[in-house]
């Protein structure tokens, strides 16, 4: 089982999150430890590309001298049971590979499964979305230019050697893309400050970038191919989606606005400074901060860990009519639903409630089968 421990081994994690999670960039040579090059080899890789079908011109892209080679010249149009779709042809990709171009897997996480493995755990230690794209160049020919990401990204180099450039400027929590055009990327090149760091990438090598920090790469020899994990944990904005959701349960949020001419605006006033005042107590309430924790659980990734033709056994319960005890927001959906199931499986528990852990919902079946609410079948 891979863990935070194996990524940042030797640093421990309280080490990282005390001196580097967002606050600058870590590299950790890989030393004599070779699981981290495991995550995706080249067979893995080769073996990914082969798969065909699993691709499409927007998860599979060729970049060449900074710029995104047309999916119609790489990619065939067929025909699905969702409709045309411009899929890959293996032949055109091949022509471009050999003429210098990087190829780019978008959102791979769960395409091969030590992939889904550093995701899950990366998941889990920051409460956030994770994606994984992988990234294979070759020697002298740079995909991309100066930029910096709207996340934090953990790099991990499993084949060949690329060199990075860390410069001395970061970008103050950055969450919109800017445009890709030759205006930004003079803008960058201009912005970036000096190189404060050279890094040469090998395999099993792992490097952490801070949402923002200014960097390049370039492959200088042969091919050079690494995993960019994305880590995106939620931030400001979502709570105008939750505070909009519980506000609208309240009648007086559905009612009209007064007119501003109204009055000379008092009305309008005292109505809107009534409702943030409401919503000032929504925020500050423990039900909203629940809200919130299950935002973030509901990010997390459950990897799949099928065993056939072995079959898992399943676990049954049935509910009593008796109260069930008090539990954390989460864990109490998880009783209302069981109330509706009335007899149910643990295991269709834990996967039709994705806003609690699967730790929380085990230990809150055990409180209430200790409270006699629920009983094994």
């Amino acid at each position: 089982m891979f863990t935070l421990d194996d990524l940042l081994h030797p640093i421990t994690p309280a080490q990282f999150f005390a001196d580097y999670d967002d606050r600058k960039p870590l590299h950790i040579p890989a030393g004599d430890d070779t699981r981290k090059r495991e995550v995706l080899t080249w067979a893995a890789w080769n073996d990914m590309l082969n798969r065909t079908v699993n691709w499409t011109s927007s998860s599979l892209r060729l970049i060449r001298n900074h710029q995104a080679i047309p999916d119609d010249q790489y990619c065939r149009s067929i025909r699905t049971v969702n409709g045309m779709v411009m899929q890959p042809s293996p032949a055109k990709m091949e022509v471009f590979i050999s003429a210098g171009a990087s190829v780019v897997a978008n959102d791979v996480q769960q395409m091969h499964s030590p992939l889904n493995a550093v995701a899950s755990v990366l998941s889990g230690a920051y409460a956030a979305q994770i994606g994984a794209n992988v990234y294979c160049s070759f020697k002298g020919v740079q995909a991309f230019g100066t930029h910096y990401d709207n996340h934090h990204v953990f790099v991990i180099h499993t084949e060949g050697e690329k060199v990075w450039n860390l410069y001395e400027k970061r970008a103050e929590n950055p969450v919109e893309n800017l445009a890709d055009n030759a205006e930004t990327r003079l803008f960058l090149e201009q912005s970036r400050g000096k190189v404060i760091q050279k890094v040469t990438m090998r395999p099993g090598d792992v490097l952490y970038l801070p949402r923002g920090w200014y960097h390049d790469a370039l492959a200088e020899d042969g091919g050079s191919l690494h995993v960019t994990f994305s880590i995106a944990p939620l931030y400001g904005r979502i709570l105008f989606q939750l505070l909009d959701h519980a506000a609208m349960q309240n009648p007086a949020f559905r009612e009209y606005l007064p007119p501003a001419w109204q009055d000379g605006g008092v009305a309008l006033a005292r109505k809107v400074t009534e409702m943030g005042q409401f919503l000032s107590r929504i925020a500050a309430s423990p039900a909203f901060h629940d809200e919130v924790a299950m935002a973030q659980e509901r990010l997390s990734i459950r990897p799949a860990d099928f065993t056939l033709p072995e079959r898992k056994p399943i676990t049954l319960y049935q509910t009593t009519g008796r109260a069930f005890p008090n539990a954390s927001t989460g864990v109490r959906g998880a009783y209302e639903w069981a109330m509706q199931e009335r007899r149910f499986a643990l295991e269709d528990m834990i996967a039709q409630i994705d806003f609690a852990s699967e730790a929380d919902i085990r230990a809150g079946v055990e409180a209430a089968v200790a409270a006699g609410a629920l009983q094994k079948v």
